[in-house]
């Protein structure tokens, strides 16, 4: 199998770079700056075990490679705000023996959030979901960071919307052998919408940077109460905490890296590189939909929603408001 990394920033380059490492063969697709540095000096992975440098074929796009093969992977791995455009570039590029990537290959979306995934099963017949579990980081142009031991991170794995397969097999046969977790599970969805709690929180940090004090902590658990209220009230079904800590245990502990500090996570990382974009509208916003379809008020994750978007429209830095602030915003949303 041959895996093409659609997006190959922290998440999809940490990947690419591991199972290169494991002799996999992975193709990576870039853009710009961290293209041009890919094209020209390979992916440098940091990571405990040392750094390691990739020289990978780099692409922009699916032109220069043509006709696809029939043993492609493709592993989305762009912010959910760009899904659609790497849909419709994917989608109808051909296939060696007949039919299109989106008719015969199977794409798996290492995305946060769920969203990415309906918007593939618009347009591909083989989607597969997997909730990300994999600390990392953008640390410049050509160099990605991923700082969990003993594991890189765990990829809970299945096809979409729901059931597993040979092909879910194989590809966490192979990301095993990159020090990457892969179970596969029949209900990938259910540790998605617990991942997605998980991911309330990243826009606080974006805003505040990481919860460091008491109020912090409590304004994040009010958050994700919220959010957990939503769920149950659409009848979606997520992993405990329990559940996930008992999957996780201490498989993926975060280590200090030489030249790669760790300032957030992926929302903070965008407002800190100014991309003018942030995921927070499929994070936080997923759980205002669901709140509005089925009558749950979400002030808290709206409150979040707004600002986040604010932040990254106005090129504000990361971690630039006051903790007490938010929560004196957080306090006036709830009460109306």
């Amino acid at each position: 199998m041959r895996y093409i990394i659609i997006g190959a920033g922290a998440v999809g380059g940490s990947v690419g770079g591991r199972l290169a490492q494991a002799g996999r063969e992975v193709v990576l697709v870039a853009r710009g700056r961290h293209r041009a540095e890919l094209a020209a000096h390979g992916l440098r992975l940091l990571v405990p075990d040392g750094e390691s440098r990739h020289r990978l074929p780099v692409v922009d796009g699916p032109g220069p490679l043509g006709e696809l093969r029939a043993d492609d992977v493709l592993l989305l791995a762009v912010k959910t705000q760009d899904t659609v455009a790497a849909l419709e570039t994917w989608a109808d590029v051909p296939v060696a023996g007949g039919g299109t990537a989106a008719e015969r290959l199977p794409l798996v979306s290492l995305q946060n959030g769920v969203e990415s995934g309906r918007l593939a099963l618009r347009r591909f017949r083989h989607v597969y979901g997997v909730c990300v579990w994999l600390p990392s980081a953008f640390v410049e142009p050509g160099v990605v960071s991923a700082a969990g031991s003993p594991l890189t991170g765990i990829l809970h794995l299945g096809r979409l919307p729901h059931g597993t397969d040979d092909t879910a097999r194989r590809i966490a046969a192979d990301l095993a052998d990159a020090r990457l977790e892969a179970p596969v599970v029949p209900d990938v969805a259910r540790w998605q919408y617990a991942k997605l709690l998980w991911n309330l929180g990243t826009a606080f940090e974006a805003l505040c940077g990481p919860a460091a004090d008491e109020a912090a902590h409590a304004l994040l658990a009010r958050v994700r109460a919220e959010g957990e209220r939503v769920l149950d009230a659409a009848g979606i079904a997520y992993a405990s905490a329990e559940e996930q800590r008992a999957a996780r245990g201490d498989k993926v502990t975060l280590v200090p890296l030489d030249g790669a500090p760790r300032g957030g996570g992926s929302s903070w990382q965008s407002l800190a590189r100014g991309t003018g974009t942030i995921e927070t509208d499929y994070l936080n916003g997923e759980i205002v939909l669901l709140g509005r379809l089925h009558g749950v008020p979400t002030p808290l994750n709206e409150l979040l929603q707004r600002l986040a978007g604010r932040f990254a429209r106005e090129h504000r830095a990361a971690g630039s408001m006051p903790v007490t602030e938010l929560v004196r915003r957080a306090d006036e949303a709830e009460r109306g």
